[in-house]
């Protein structure tokens, strides 16, 4: 096991990636290095009020602490009281244009140690997709770059295992319906050995800029009016509502005295909530829900 290789691999994906957004929206991302008292430290890149993008950042993060915060251990009782070590790379984008989606990519490498016992390790990570006005030839995309970053570890089954995860994990249960359209999620991976599920996050990560990408550069020049704008606000509020409720890495960043600015970076910067709205039948905000908010197989 080498978390130096896992560590320089999530640097090298930061700016990777960084490098690639910068180009396409045209401005520059801030560049904030933090450390954390209670040990580590991260890197925080971000563009607010970009050409294209309203919001977005790029983080990466390696802390390490004495003991491990509840949400570690929500699924892993048997961890508790253990030293942890944490390193990840975590992006939100919120494209000003409601005819883009907002995408979310995380990888992590998480791991636990006690004196008397052997470490245990794993990975997590995965990517998804919430449009508000979408397009089936994006989403369909969007999936089939996924299911092409997994197969060479372990075949559809595997595909299979980690997008229905998805479509369980990015789900409001106060609100019985799907974040978005889903992509790829997974926890807790450590079968198999420690280079087959290195290769399979470090396949996840790079296959983010291919998902995306060709999304935004088919839609940026869309055109658009208020109406759009503000079922855009109104559909960034569930996304709110996930990440302070129910998002594991949310709720870790936070219990374990991580840096707040960064760890929030993900929400959006124009939100609305309305009491008891529903879409007209037959309109275009309508058949995001009837149409795409549903699990499917899209590839």
């Amino acid at each position: 096991m080498d978390s130096a290789a896992v560590k320089t691999y999530l640097l090298d994906l930061q700016a990777g990636i960084v490098a690639a957004l910068e180009t396409f929206d045209g401005k520059p991302f801030r560049t904030d290095a933090w450390e954390r008292p209670a040990g580590g430290g991260g890197i925080t890149r971000l563009i607010e009020e970009g050409d294209f993008f309203e919001r977005g950042g790029c983080n990466f993060s390696h802390v390490m602490g004495d003991g491990m915060p509840a949400s570690a251990t929500a699924h892993r009782p048997e961890l508790a009281g253990r030293a942890f070590e944490a390193m990840g790379v975590s992006l939100v984008l919120h494209p000003r244009n409601p005819h883009c989606p907002t995408v979310h990519l995380n990888v992590r490498f998480f791991q636990a140690t006690a004196a008397d016992k052997a470490a245990v390790w794993w990975f997590g990570g995965g990517m998804d997709l919430t449009p508000y006005y979408p397009v089936e030839e994006d989403v369909r995309h969007f999936h089939a770059t996924c299911r092409d970053a997994v197969l060479p570890y372990g075949g559809e089954a595997e595909y299979r295992r980690i997008k229905e995860w998805c479509d369980r994990y990015f789900f409001l249960k106060h609100r019985n319906e799907p974040r978005g359209v889903g992509g790829l999620f997974f926890d807790d991976l450590n079968e198999g050995g420690f280079e087959r599920c290195f290769a399979l996050t470090r396949s996840v990560g790079d296959a983010f800029l291919p998902a995306y990408l060709p999304i935004i550069e088919r839609r940026r020049n869309t055109s658009y009016c208020e109406t759009e704008r503000d079922f855009q606000a109104y559909r960034r509020g569930r996304y709110v509502e996930f990440n302070l409720v129910f998002d594991r890495g949310t709720l870790f960043g936070l219990q374990s005295g991580g840096r707040t600015e960064s760890i929030l970076m993900s929400m959006p910067p124009i939100v609305k909530w309305r009491y008891d709205w529903h879409p007209q039948p037959g309109t275009p905000e309508a058949r995001l829900y009837d149409d795409f908010l549903v699990p499917k197989d899209w590839v």
